[in-house]
């Protein structure tokens, strides 16, 4: 114990010692360099250090105060630590502390010092070297991929073109070094292409692409970094091909389909200038339907002239000179006709057919003020010197060749002669009228009206006015006992030649000549009557802006539009429409034309505009099925049709018009896939079915009250009644009920039959030919019975009523016993009643005479002959029979031969009651004659 006593504390003199001589041995500071660059690659925790981490101390070897205990870091924010691997040596080295990222810190600089050990082992007395600056750099590892700056790329190429860059590509990289960071190359991955990519991304094409070839590209590029690292993902190119930059309309279709009934149809929604970039001050642009094949001219309503007349409010008394060949009008069944029209009616003369018009239609006189009208379409005369060609002319029949009036073509020239009659005070007058007008040769459809009143005449083609450029006066034309000749198509020279023959032959297509005495015609009726029902139109007016002007002609077939900018023009192109009012339109093709002017600054014309011609497909219409369905036979008593009114034939006619649907939606009919339509009637005839009328005993009448409030008007003749006009199918339904057959001589006469028939579009569309059979009766016996046999239509439900029929011979009233007298009183009463009742009845019937015609409800349509009536009483009520003979008697006083025969005639007058009536005025009639119940009669002996 003693030993380890005295050994502690000789330890303990000799540290004392030591700690003494080494506070005077650590003299010195250590030694650092004065400033380190280091490097330190990215995830790594090894900072290489140039020059080595080492401290020096000048006090070596001297325990301690010669060695190195610690490196030093001074800021908190350095991400690194020192170590001191060897403290005699004074290396050391300096480490991370955690990863190092070169994305977020490329470069660290701060401070460093070195401390020595001390003096003794605790430390006492340390010493810390100077200040030096460490500046790291963080060294980059190649972690990330290139990546395109856009998911797409596209481009647009003129083809035929080489480029030098068609677009550029971008890739980067988010390394932080410039060695990684950086894209060094591109590659495109789709093989086979006509393109080529350098390092900068700039894509090229290798050869000259073609628009028809391919039109469209789809190329895949890539990217690498300096490092090599290929893009994750490769980026897609997209390459339009456009055809070399034409200046013209773009995005049209060649054909646009127009469905009837479907109003205004857009006809270029999609379509734009193309103008190549060129600069441009305004643009002009016309669009042109040209209808020249269609119809007149253009598509209007193909009603016959006078019905057209009618529709547009024209004064009467027109007198058609081309009308359809028929039965009455024949003088037209020789003149060419063009079939192809669509049932607009209109005549070819090639120079050699004339029509001599019958005497008892031409107009007798026509007065200082009348109407020549007519639609003409004529080309230039062949010849130098070309021939008068004559639309029309009246001439001398036989003896002499005066013309008294004429309108005639020469050399392009319209002229209209018009020589008055001579009275005392005429002398030198206007007699000749000249036109010249690019119209009358350019080989279209006009419409001409020549409006005279004497001395002046003015002349209107298509709506516009025209006055004549020539007058030429000449003398009255004396007046003679010759008889005149109306001729269209040619003059007819009567006189001064071996053989009367036609001259002046026409050339050329007429339509609607038409001749009005005492009138002339309004500028609002000429411009309905050549009105077309098709043309251009503009659709959203409001959308167009200001930019923009336009400006159409009278017929509509040419729009003009002029705008300063690309904008409003392609605006205002995509607004054009076509329409066609038509309810039932011509089908077939109609062509556009649209030409383009584009006005550059300071030049008149500066990029040259190609041209369109597409065309507008107007389809068939659905196609009417128009029925006329009624009673098909009737049975009259003679007496009826010597009545003053007659009998009314088509009292239950009803018309309808349908049409067939495919579509599955309008089967909303009567029947699946059949639709009821609505519209108008141009005609309907009603002809006699065998010998004409005899007027010495028989007619058909209509009157004129019957028509009133309707665009319709009537003509009759012996071969029946034409009722024409525009109208409703409902008009016309009331008016045929109003048509009246009358005999009043009837004779033997056993039947007559009709047929009747209707149009729409002057015959486009006719209905069925319904046909009715009226049988006459001489004989009373079979009154009872005739009207039961009406045939019923198929088309009409058949009524059933009730058949109660009671007869008593008179051979069995001779002889009576008493039980039957009071049978007689009873027939007496009985006959006593309908005489207070006809009485009535005539009181009635004076006081609505005037609306008979109106209310056909109300017409007698047949009348009985009650010489042979029978009644049938029941002889179980013959006490209350008596008393009401008795009543009577004392009411009533006794009547002569003369009063009998009159109660006959009102007795039948009773019988004419109407079907729909018959049992009302039954009941009504009993109780007025205070016998109620008590008598029967047969009502199929009535009417239905």
């Amino acid at each position: 114990m003693k030993m380890r006593a005295i050994t502690a504390m000789l330890l303990l003199v000799l540290s004392g010692q030591c700690g003494i001589l080494a506070g005077k041995v650590n003299k010195h500071k250590p030694w650092i360099e004065t400033s380190y660059h280091g490097v330190i690659t990215e995830n790594m925790d090894t900072v290489m250090l140039d020059p080595p981490l080492v401290a020096l101390d000048k006090d070596a070897p001297v325990p301690y105060a010669g060695e190195i205990c610690a490196f030093k870091i001074h800021g908190q924010e350095a991400p690194f630590e020192a170590e001191v691997l060897n403290r005699t040596s004074g290396e050391g080295v300096l480490r991370a502390r955690g990863p190092i990222d070169c994305e977020q810190q490329k470069e660290y600089t701060f401070i460093i010092q070195a401390y020595d050990c001390g003096a003794s082992p605790n430390g006492a007395d340390w010493k810390k070297s100077h200040k030096a600056v460490v500046h790291i750099q963080v060294d980059d590892v190649n972690e990330f991929s290139p990546v395109f700056r856009e998911p797409l790329y596209r481009a647009t190429v003129t083809e035929g073109k080489i480029y030098d860059s068609i677009l550029q590509v971008e890739a980067w990289d988010q390394d932080c070094s410039p060695q990684y960071s950086q894209i060094c190359n591109y590659e495109i991955v789709t093989q086979d292409t006509p393109f080529a990519i350098d390092r900068n991304g700039n894509i090229r094409n290798t050869e000259r692409l073609s628009f028809d070839k391919q039109q469209h590209y789809k190329i895949m590029v890539t990217a690498y970094d300096c490092g090599q690292k290929r893009a994750m993902e490769s980026v897609p190119v997209h390459i339009d091909v456009k055809p070399v930059c034409k200046p013209g309309w773009q995005g049209w279709n060649k054909r646009v389909d127009y469905e009837p009934g479907t109003g205004s149809k857009q006809l270029f929604p999609k379509m734009h200038l193309e103008t190549c970039d060129g600069p441009l001050s305004s643009v002009r642009a016309m669009v042109e339907l040209q209808t020249s094949h269609i119809g007149k001219g253009c598509d209007r309503e193909t009603y016959s002239e006078k019905s057209l007349q009618k529709l547009c409010g024209a004064a009467s008394g027109s007198t058609d000179l081309l009308p359809a060949p028929s039965t009455s009008t024949n003088w037209t069944a020789s003149l060419l006709t063009d079939s192809g029209r669509d049932s607009d009616l209109i005549f070819r003369f090639d120079g050699r057919q004339a029509a001599n018009i019958p005497d008892w239609v031409v107009p007798q006189n026509l007065t200082d003020q009348f109407t020549i009208a007519t639609w003409m379409k004529h080309g230039p005369s062949p010849g130098l010197r070309a021939e008068k060609e004559t639309l029309l002319c009246n001439s001398d029949k036989t003896e002499m060749n005066r013309h008294h009036y004429s309108l005639y073509v020469h050399n392009c020239r319209l002229v209209f002669l018009l020589r008055r009659d001579f009275i005392q005070l005429d002398s030198f007058r206007p007699a000749e009228f000249h036109w010249r007008l690019e119209q009358i040769c350019d080989k279209e459809w006009h419409y001409y009206v020549i409006n005279v009143e004497f001395p002046s005449v003015t002349l209107f083609v298509d709506g516009v006015t025209y006055e004549p450029y020539l007058v030429t006066d000449d003398w009255p034309i004396h007046p003679s006992e010759i008889d005149v000749q109306l001729t269209v198509g040619a003059c007819w020279q009567g006189g001064e030649v071996t053989t009367p023959r036609f001259t002046q032959y026409f050339r050329g297509s007429l339509s609607g000549l038409t001749i009005r005495p005492g009138k002339i015609a309004t500028q609002k009726v000429i411009s309905c009557l050549q009105a077309c029902k098709e043309g251009l139109d503009i659709s959203s007016l409001e959308s167009l802006g200001k930019g923009i002007k336009f400006h159409f002609n009278p017929a509509q077939s040419v729009l003009v539009m002029e705008a300063d900018d690309l904008e409003s023009i392609n605006t205002a192109m995509t607004k054009v429409s076509y329409i066609n009012s038509r309810q039932f339109p011509t089908p077939g093709l109609r062509k556009l034309h649209i030409t383009t002017t584009v006005q550059c600054f300071g030049e008149d014309t500066c990029i040259s505009i190609p041209e369109i011609k597409a065309m507008v497909m107007v389809l068939p219409p659905s196609e009417p099925r128009i029925t006329i369905a009624g009673v098909e036979r009737l049975v009259w008593p003679s007496a009826q049709l010597r009545a003053p009114v007659g009998v009314a034939l088509f009292k239950d006619i009803h018309i309808i018009s349908t049409v067939t649907k495919t579509d599955a939606t309008l089967s909303i009919a009567r029947r699946p896939g059949v639709l009821e339509l609505m519209h108008n009637l141009d005609y309907c005839d009603v002809l006699v079915i065998g010998e004409e009328l005899d007027p010495e005993r028989e007619s058909l009448e209509i009157h004129h009250s019957s028509l009133l409030g309707k665009h319709l008007d009537a003509t009759n003749s012996t071969s029946g009644i034409s009722i024409y006009g525009v109208d409703s199918m409902a008009h016309y339904e009331q008016a045929i009920r109003q048509v009246r057959y009358r005999n009043w001589k009837p004779g033997s006469l056993s039947e007559r039959r009709f047929r009747l028939s209707c149009s729409e579009l002057n015959g486009r569309y006719t209905s069925n030919e319904f046909n009715l059979e009226i049988g006459v009766v001489h004989s009373s016996e079979a009154v009872e019975h005739v009207n039961h046999m009406a045939v019923q239509s198929q088309f009409m439900r058949p009524v059933h009523h009730p058949l109660v029929v009671h007869t008593v011979n008179s051979d069995h009233i001779s002889g009576t016993p008493p039980a039957a007298t009071v049978v007689i009183v009873m027939c007496i009463a009985a006959l006593v009643v309908i005489v207070v009742l006809g009485i009535y009845r005539i009181h009635t019937t004076h006081q609505d005479s005037s609306k008979e015609d109106e209310e056909e409800r109300k017409d007698p349509e047949m009348d009985w002959d009650n010489s042979n009536i029978n009644i049938t009483v029941n002889p179980m009520e013959s006490i209350e029979g008596t008393q009401i003979a008795e009543e009577v008697r004392e009411e009533e006083p006794e009547e002569d031969e003369d009063e009998d025969e009159e109660d006959d005639d009102l007795a039948g007058d009773l019988s004419s009651a109407e079907s729909e009536d018959s049992d009302e005025d039954e009941e009504t009639n009993i109780q007025k004659g205070k016998v109620k119940g008590k008598l029967e009669w047969d009502p199929s002996t009535l009417p239905y």
